[in-house]
């Protein structure tokens, strides 16, 4: 039996009721971009999708052919890696910290000075895209590394792979991971490594590496004990600091994510696909781009057919979202809302109300392979 997981990265629901100390009061990624783009989701509807509490905008089938509801976040925060360890069972007592007027002077001076370089360009939040614009040429100049931040908990390090070479650029983060414990936690240290030249400069995402916080044990440390694979694709290791995974599968977009998930559908092992398409969030959320996220819900919708296809009879799929990133909305950063929770297996239909917590669907996921979780979560069975 394979359990497949697969994280729509920011398509929210709509708004929690605490949103509005998030300052997002009125969120709602799936629906605004529906309306917004005028959008058909006839697979995803298919599945209950428009039945769960709050989506207005899909029609709502007789007889679903999934099982569907929403999820309410417990975790104090609205960012990747606040959702997804709570997907896990893993609560946070606290969020993790972000660095809205950029990292201290002196905290930067120390990291420098450790990595052998006189200094730094940018720090402060800012867009990746817009970083190396901006600062690309003077980092060429200088071989200074391009240091940002945004409102999620991250320290991104941006360098030209013919002005740094990549190793160096993965050592310097290895440094800042080091570092930036304590009073300077943060969730993630990010390589973003680039090339080109000045006016055209452009990411290398698939050469893109996360530095995370090691999570403590969780539900994927139970199923490998268990000994079942489990596979990570996409950016979805990387939140872990891979802990909990038998086996990584590196993706450059949604659709090659959903590609590999598809292949992986096909191979002769028993556990868990835990998947990320991260291209509704980077690409289209955070450039508050209705269009094309949009387009990136039709490819998923269009595609889902295949997956459903592959699926043996014993076989789960569950798709789900870590947090909202509400494209028509202002800013630029996450939105807090509901988590989508789809799911297909054999004899599953039906309403699965509202979930007090993301971390029902790992206690779920231990459930269905017959393992024990004394963790957060209820299990959906």
């Amino acid at each position: 039996m394979k359990v497949v997981a697969l994280v729509l990265d920011s398509v929210g629901l709509g708004y929690l009721p605490d949103a509005p100390l998030f300052g997002d009061e009125g969120a709602d990624t799936l629906d605004h971009t529906v309306l917004k783009t005028g959008i058909a989701l006839p697979h995803l509807a298919e599945l209950g999708l428009g039945w769960v509490p709050g989506v207005h905008t899909l029609p709502r089938p007789k007889e679903p052919k999934g099982a569907f509801g929403r999820m309410r976040e417990v975790n104090p925060g609205k960012d990747t890696t606040t959702g997804h360890w709570e997907f896990v069972g893993i609560y946070l007592e606290k969020p993790f910290r972000t660095y809205p007027e950029g990292f201290p002077e002196e905290l930067l001076r120390a990291w420098a000075e450790r990595i052998g370089v006189g200094g730094w360009l940018l720090n402060r939040p800012y867009s990746g895209t817009e970083a190396i614009r901006d600062y690309g040429e003077a980092h060429l100049r200088t071989g200074y590394p391009i240091v940002y931040t945004s409102a999620d908990s991250v320290f991104q390090v941006a360098a030209h792979v013919e002005r740094v070479p990549l190793e160096t650029l993965y050592g310097w983060c290895r440094v800042a991971r080091e570092m930036l414990l304590g009073e300077h936690q943060v969730a993630r240290v990010i390589a973003r490594p680039f090339a080109g030249e000045p006016g055209a400069f452009y990411r290398l995402e698939h050469l893109r590496k996360d530095f995370a916080l090691e999570p403590p044990r969780n539900v994927l440390d139970v199923l490998k004990e268990g000994g079942l694979e489990v596979v990570g694709v996409g950016k979805i290791p990387d939140i872990y600091a891979g802990r909990g995974f038998t086996r990584e599968v590196k993706t450059k977009d949604n659709r090659d994510g959903l590609e590999k998930t598809l292949a992986l559908l096909g191979e002769a092992f028993s556990g868990l696909v835990f998947a990320n398409l991260v291209d509704f969030d980077a690409k289209y959320g955070h450039r508050r781009n209705p269009e094309g996220y949009g387009r990136a819900l039709l490819e998923v919708d269009q595609f889902l057919p295949r997956l459903l296809s592959a699926l043996s009879p014993e076989d789960h799929l569950f798709l789900v979202s870590d947090h909202g990133n509400d494209p028509t909305f202002f800013g630029t950063d996450h939105t807090r809302e509901y988590g989508m929770l789809l799911w297909v297996g054999p004899g599953v239909r039906g309403d699965l109300g509202t979930r007090e917590s993301f971390a029902d669907l790992g206690a779920t996921w231990a459930r269905l392979f017959g393992l024990a979780w004394e963790g957060p979560g209820k299990s959906l069975l």
